[in-house]
C-alpha cells in the first residue's frame, strides 16, 4: 500500500538547511572547507546515514520473517564523490556517488548457512527503499512556488 513521505525544509544560510519531518528535526550543513558552519552533517552524509538506517530496519525485518535470530548488526558506508561537477569545474563525471561500499558485520543467535546469509543479505538490499531509490530512476520533479 502506497505511504506518502514528506518534510519540509526552510533555507538558513547558502550552506545550511533546517529540516523537519514530523516531530524531528535536522540540520544540515556543509564542512567549513565546503563554505558552510560545520552544525550538520553535509547532505551527501545524510544520504548515505539514511542508507544505514534503512538497511538496519530492512535487515532485522527479513531476518525476523526468516527466523534467523539476528542478534548484532554494524553497518558501515562509504561513497566515492567527485565534486568537480557540483562545483561546476566539470561535466565529465555524474554530480552523485561514483560508487558506495556497505559493509555488514552481523552476527547470530545460532549459526546460519552461507547459503542463507548470502540470501538474506539479496533479500535486504532488495527490499530496502533508499537501496531502490539510489540503484533505480526514480522520477523527481523540481517546482518552484
Amino acid at each position: 500500500m502506497p505511504m506518502k513521505v514528506k518534510i519540509h525544509g526552510e533555507s538558513e544560510t547558502a550552506t545550511r538547511i533546517s529540516l523537519r519531518a514530523g516531530n524531528f528535526k535536522l540540520v544540515i550543513d556543509e564542512p567549513e572547507q565546503m563554505g558552510g558552519s560545520n552544525l550538520g552533517p553535509s547532505p551527501v552524509q545524510v544520504l548515505l546515514m539514511a542508507l544505514a538506517g534503512c538497511l538496519n530496519v530492512t535487515a532485522h525485518e527479513v531476518a525476523k520473517q526468516r527466523n534467523l535470530g539476528l542478534k548484532s548488526l554494524n553497518i558501515e558506508i562509504e561513497g566515492d564523490l567527485d565534486a568537480c561537477t557540483f562545483m561546476g569545474c566539470s561535466d565529465d563525471n555524474r554530480a552523485g556517488f561514483q560508487d558506495i561500499k556497505v559493509n555488514m558485520n552481523a552476527q547470530f543467535e545460532t549459526f546460519q548457512m552461507q547459503e542463507t546469509i548470502d540470501e538474506w543479505l539479496l533479500e535486504t538490499e532488495r527490499r530496502c527503499p533508499v537501496t531502490d531509490n539510489i540503484k533505480s530512476m526514480t522520477n523527481i520533479a523540481l517546482h518552484l512556488n
